[in-house]
């Protein structure tokens, strides 16, 4: 069957799956303190209905999924679904992406049913940055966190989203923490998603180019390399495995290489983080369409995947939270 190529040639080989936009963390830049509006599960999406839209990413190409929320181990079940898109041909590559609140409840049986890798976001190792970030407890993080890695999850990647005026001055101390326990480093750009999205980017943006400057100051960096389809730019710490990923959607946008979509819990295809680029899947699943209809159907939404994003250009333009994506 023919791979999954877009209008401008890029191969979509990678997923992100979003299970829930629920989260039992509230970041300040992904969804405001007092947000309610989720998305009714009944809208969700079931394992089965992912299962078979997953299953026909797979024989279209698409070789990477990455689980994403919302916090995706609030929905119940979710090492059953695992297991489900680890057996579909094609697929070959499952993660998690997580606050890893949940994580020492879980982390076995997600790494028995598939998930070999995690990405962990957290922005602060100060207890109360933590809590003024997210508005939850920092130790849970950590726990979990270190039961990932006495699991065999690996590699460990910390997220950590560089806020001017908030975190700016953990840079260094995250990175020696990363380097004590073995964690991969990747330090994000704050991005305008909806109202609180362009109040971070407004009030909190940084250029990660300065942070790298910064921290070439203390550490000897080389350029790096890491397996994996997502879109951060390495560094390594010269004799250390720690690698220290930027990953730049406003300073330095990475569009011409990107090989992904998002399927929503509702079953919305988003092919553009910056854009509102969709088309809904849902009411075709439950229509009973065929599997052909199906395949026509992900070919469509592929082809209105857009050149580049309008993060600087139109940031009023997109309306939606983080959390109802996918991260």
């Amino acid at each position: 069957m023919a791979q999954l190529t877009d209008r401008f040639g890029r191969q979509i080989e990678y997923v992100r799956l979003s299970v829930t936009d629920q989260c039992d963390l509230r970041c300040f830049y992904c969804m405001p303190r007092g947000f309610r509006d989720f998305e009714e599960p009944g809208h969700w999406l079931t394992f089965d209905e992912i299962t078979r839209v997953m299953g026909a990413f797979g024989r279209l190409g698409v070789q990477r999924v990455r689980l994403t929320g919302g916090e995706p181990l609030v929905r119940k079940n979710l090492p059953d679904l695992v297991s489900r898109l680890a057996a579909l041909p094609g697929i070959n590559d499952i993660s998690l992406s997580t606050n890893a609140t949940r994580m020492r409840k879980h982390a076995r049986a997600l790494r028995d049913a598939g998930v070999s890798r995690i990405n962990v976001s957290l922005d602060s190792l100060k207890p109360e940055v933590f809590k003024q970030v997210t508005g939850g407890k920092l130790e849970k993080v950590l726990d979990g966190l270190m039961a990932a890695r006495d699991t065999g999850l690996s590699p460990i990647k910390i997220n950590m989203v560089a806020m001017k005026g908030v975190n700016d001055g953990e840079f260094e101390d995250m990175v020696e923490f990363c380097l004590e326990h073995g964690f991969t480093l990747r330090f994000i750009e704050t991005m305008p998603m909806g109202d609180t999205g362009r109040h971070a980017s407004r009030d909190h943006y940084l250029d990660l180019q300065t942070v790298r400057a910064r921290l070439e100051e203390r550490f000897d960096l080389v350029p790096g390399v890491m397996p994996g389809g997502g879109p951060a730019r390495y560094m390594q710490v010269v004799g250390t495995d720690l690698r220290i990923g930027f990953i730049t959607p406003i300073s330095q946008h990475f569009c011409e290489t990107c090989n992904r979509v998002r399927l929503s819990v509702d079953g919305t295809i988003y092919t553009c983080l910056g854009q509102e680029h969709n088309l809904e899947l849902r009411p075709l699943l439950r229509a009973g369409c065929s599997d052909t209809e199906l395949f026509d159907a992900i070919r469509r939404a592929v082809d209105l995947k857009p050149e580049r994003h309008e993060f600087r250009d139109r940031p009023e333009k997109l309306l939606r939270f983080m959390s109802m994506t996918g991260g």
